[in-house]
Protein backbone atom coordinates (compact mmCIF):
# COMPACT_ATOMS: atom_id res chain seq x y z
CA UNK A 1 0.00 0.00 0.00
CA UNK A 2 1.12 3.66 -0.41
CA UNK A 3 2.96 5.07 2.66
CA UNK A 4 0.75 8.59 1.94
CA UNK A 5 -2.63 6.45 1.10
CA UNK A 6 -2.61 4.08 3.94
CA UNK A 7 -2.90 7.17 6.54
CA UNK A 8 -6.29 7.68 7.84
CA UNK A 9 -7.62 11.03 8.07
CA UNK A 10 -8.11 12.80 11.27
CA UNK A 11 -11.41 14.93 11.26
CA UNK A 12 -11.43 17.40 14.06
CA UNK A 13 -14.32 18.88 15.70
CA UNK A 14 -16.18 21.23 13.92
CA UNK A 15 -15.26 20.06 10.34
CA UNK A 16 -18.10 17.28 8.57
CA UNK A 17 -17.25 14.98 5.52
CA UNK A 18 -20.16 14.03 3.42
CA UNK A 19 -18.97 11.72 0.74
CA UNK A 20 -21.74 10.86 -1.88
CA UNK A 21 -22.28 8.49 -4.98
CA UNK A 22 -19.54 9.11 -7.31
CA UNK A 23 -17.18 10.31 -4.80
CA UNK A 24 -18.43 13.56 -4.54
CA UNK A 25 -16.81 14.81 -1.20
CA UNK A 26 -18.03 18.00 0.67
CA UNK A 27 -16.38 19.08 3.34
CA UNK A 28 -17.45 21.88 5.66
CA UNK A 29 -15.80 23.82 8.60
CA UNK A 30 -15.48 27.29 10.81
CA UNK A 31 -13.95 28.90 7.29
CA UNK A 32 -15.98 27.29 4.74
CA UNK A 33 -17.45 24.47 2.78
CA UNK A 34 -14.92 23.08 0.14
CA UNK A 35 -16.34 20.38 -2.48
CA UNK A 36 -14.16 18.23 -5.39
CA UNK A 37 -15.65 14.76 -7.09
CA UNK A 38 -12.56 12.82 -6.65
CA UNK A 39 -11.41 9.44 -8.56
CA UNK A 40 -14.64 6.82 -8.46
CA UNK A 41 -12.29 3.96 -8.81
CA UNK A 42 -11.58 4.86 -5.29
CA UNK A 43 -13.33 3.48 -1.81
CA UNK A 44 -13.48 6.25 0.42
CA UNK A 45 -15.16 5.22 3.66
CA UNK A 46 -16.36 7.33 6.51
CA UNK A 47 -15.16 5.34 10.06
CA UNK A 48 -16.42 7.40 13.25
CA UNK A 49 -14.04 10.64 13.08
CA UNK A 50 -11.63 9.77 10.36
CA UNK A 51 -11.60 8.99 6.31
CA UNK A 52 -10.23 5.86 5.15
CA UNK A 53 -8.87 5.80 1.13
CA UNK A 54 -8.52 2.84 0.01
CA UNK A 55 -7.76 1.44 -3.64
CA UNK A 56 -9.55 -2.03 -5.26
CA UNK A 57 -5.85 -3.61 -6.82
CA UNK A 58 -2.12 -2.83 -7.11
CA UNK A 59 -2.34 -1.86 -10.89
CA UNK A 60 0.39 1.39 -11.35
CA UNK A 61 -2.74 3.50 -11.88
CA UNK A 62 -4.45 2.59 -8.41
CA UNK A 63 -1.41 3.01 -6.30
CA UNK A 64 -0.62 6.72 -8.18
CA UNK A 65 -4.45 7.65 -7.36
CA UNK A 66 -4.81 6.34 -3.98
CA UNK A 67 -2.27 8.73 -2.64
CA UNK A 68 -3.50 11.69 -4.58
CA UNK A 69 -6.86 11.00 -3.36
CA UNK A 70 -6.00 10.78 0.47
CA UNK A 71 -3.47 13.82 0.01
CA UNK A 72 -6.72 15.94 -1.55
CA UNK A 73 -8.87 15.28 1.47
CA UNK A 74 -6.12 16.37 3.63
CA UNK A 75 -5.98 19.17 1.84
CA UNK A 76 -9.79 20.30 1.90
CA UNK A 77 -9.52 19.58 6.18
CA UNK A 78 -7.13 21.59 6.52
CA UNK A 79 -8.35 24.34 4.31
CA UNK A 80 -11.84 24.41 6.17
CA UNK A 81 -10.18 24.81 9.67
CA UNK A 82 -6.62 26.53 9.35
CA UNK A 83 -6.55 28.00 5.84
CA UNK A 84 -3.11 28.43 3.85
CA UNK A 85 -0.91 31.11 3.75
CA UNK A 86 1.52 32.69 1.87
CA UNK A 87 4.03 35.53 2.71
CA UNK A 88 5.29 37.39 -0.25
CA UNK A 89 8.53 39.69 0.25
CA UNK A 90 9.41 41.98 -2.65
CA UNK A 91 13.64 42.10 -2.50
CA UNK A 92 16.51 40.75 -4.93
CA UNK A 93 17.12 41.25 -8.00
CA UNK A 94 14.63 41.27 -11.33
CA UNK A 95 11.48 42.73 -9.04
CA UNK A 96 10.50 45.74 -11.31
CA UNK A 97 8.23 46.95 -8.22
CA UNK A 98 8.19 49.89 -5.65
CA UNK A 99 6.62 49.23 -2.09
CA UNK A 100 5.48 52.94 -0.70
CA UNK A 101 3.07 52.29 2.60
CA UNK A 102 0.55 49.60 1.63
CA UNK A 103 0.97 50.60 -2.61
CA UNK A 104 2.64 48.31 -4.91
CA UNK A 105 4.16 50.29 -7.52
CA UNK A 106 4.78 48.46 -10.70
CA UNK A 107 7.60 49.98 -12.31
CA UNK A 108 8.10 50.00 -16.76
CA UNK A 109 9.97 51.66 -19.04
CA UNK A 110 6.75 53.97 -20.24
CA UNK A 111 3.88 53.49 -17.40
CA UNK A 112 3.69 53.20 -14.25
CA UNK A 113 1.06 50.67 -12.77
CA UNK A 114 -0.82 50.99 -9.10
CA UNK A 115 -1.84 47.80 -7.67
CA UNK A 116 -2.94 48.50 -4.00
CA UNK A 117 -2.56 45.89 -1.80
CA UNK A 118 -3.68 45.32 1.89
CA UNK A 119 -0.38 43.42 2.58
CA UNK A 120 2.04 41.13 1.17
CA UNK A 121 0.09 38.07 2.79
CA UNK A 122 -2.09 35.81 0.54
CA UNK A 123 -4.96 33.69 2.30
CA UNK A 124 -6.99 30.98 0.68
CA UNK A 125 -8.98 27.70 1.92
CA UNK A 126 -7.50 25.73 -1.09
CA UNK A 127 -3.70 25.20 -1.80
CA UNK A 128 -4.25 25.26 -5.41
CA UNK A 129 -5.96 28.46 -5.45
CA UNK A 130 -3.62 30.16 -3.20
CA UNK A 131 -0.31 28.65 -5.64
CA UNK A 132 -2.23 30.04 -8.66
CA UNK A 133 -2.87 33.27 -7.44
CA UNK A 134 0.94 33.71 -5.91
CA UNK A 135 2.27 32.69 -9.28
CA UNK A 136 0.10 35.36 -11.13
CA UNK A 137 1.21 37.88 -8.57
CA UNK A 138 5.06 37.37 -8.83
CA UNK A 139 4.72 36.98 -12.32
CA UNK A 140 2.71 40.29 -12.71
CA UNK A 141 5.87 41.81 -10.39
CA UNK A 142 8.21 40.56 -12.61
CA UNK A 143 7.48 41.80 -15.84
Amino acid sequence: MSRIGRMPIAIPAGVTVDIAENNHVTVTGPKGTLERTLPSEMDIKLEGSEVIVTRPSDLKKMKSLHGLTRTLIHNMVVGVTDGYEKVLEVNGVGYRVQKSGKNLTRLSSRVSIKKKLASTQLKSETREDLNHIRAKVSSMLMK
